[in-house]
């Protein structure tokens, strides 16, 4: 019993602010600063956007080996995403994937429970005709991107520095609606006009094949 208590305090206790304010200063190794929200990406918009094309349309006529240069560059976060105002309570039960951006939005990235439930039922809303608007592979042994892994990276330590970090990014309308089948995220609600939020991870230096990603959890504005 105690065990089990202990995983889920270990789960939760992230998303619990005086937790957090007791320990974050303990932490400073693992902490990225940015002067302001602005600042925070690390590439453009744009290269994001161009370097999700290629590899989409890699997948699209099934040559990804073509698209093996940039493979260590964008690995992406699968999920749900949530505004501020939009219920999150049930699904972050137990929950060690949701993570919050800057401006306050939710990306819940379990694929299991409730939370898979609420991401294929999205999903299948969504859909257009033939096509997709979201990728729901990843809820399978089988995926289609092979990407979407980024809630998989474990946090830095003292021991390990980060070599990736989080980067916020608004899918465009005008993203090509027959690649969207690719995308590993869904919004939580249909009925307000909105672009899809994908955190992807950036590399902060050259990747050795086999070598272990690790990113800061923890992003403080100043």
């Amino acid at each position: 019993m105690l065990g089990g208590l202990r995983r889920r305090w270990d789960a939760y206790k992230y998303r619990f602010v005086p937790w957090l304010a007791l320990n974050l200063r303990r932490k400073r190794r693992t902490l990225r600063y940015v002067p302001e929200s602005s600042q925070d990406k690390i590439i453009s918009d744009e290269d994001v956007f161009e370097t999700l094309l290629k590899i989409f349309k890699a997948l699209f006529i099934n040559d990804f080996s073509r698209q093996a240069h940039i493979l260590a560059l964008l690995p992406e976060i699968k999920c749900t995403v949530y505004r501020k105002h939009e219920p999150i309570f049930f699904q972050s039960l137990g929950n060690p994937f949701i993570f919050r951006c800057i401006d306050g939005v939710l990306i819940d990235g379990n694929d299991k429970g409730l939370s898979r439930s609420v991401y294929r039922s999205c999903s299948r809303r969504d859909q257009l005709g033939p096509f997709q608007m979201s990728d729901e592979s990843w809820l399978t042994a089988a995926l289609q991107n092979p990407l979407a892994v980024g809630q998989y990276v474990n946090n830095c330590s003292h021991e390990k520095a980060a070599n990736v970090c989080y980067q916020e990014f608004d899918v465009p309308g005008y993203f090509p609606v027959e690649l969207k089948q690719y995308l590993p995220n869904i919004v939580y609600s249909h009925d307000i006009e909105s672009h899809p939020r994908c955190v992807v991870l950036v590399t902060l230096r050259d990747i050795k094949q086999g070598e272990e990603l690790f990113s800061n959890y923890y992003t403080v504005v100043s």
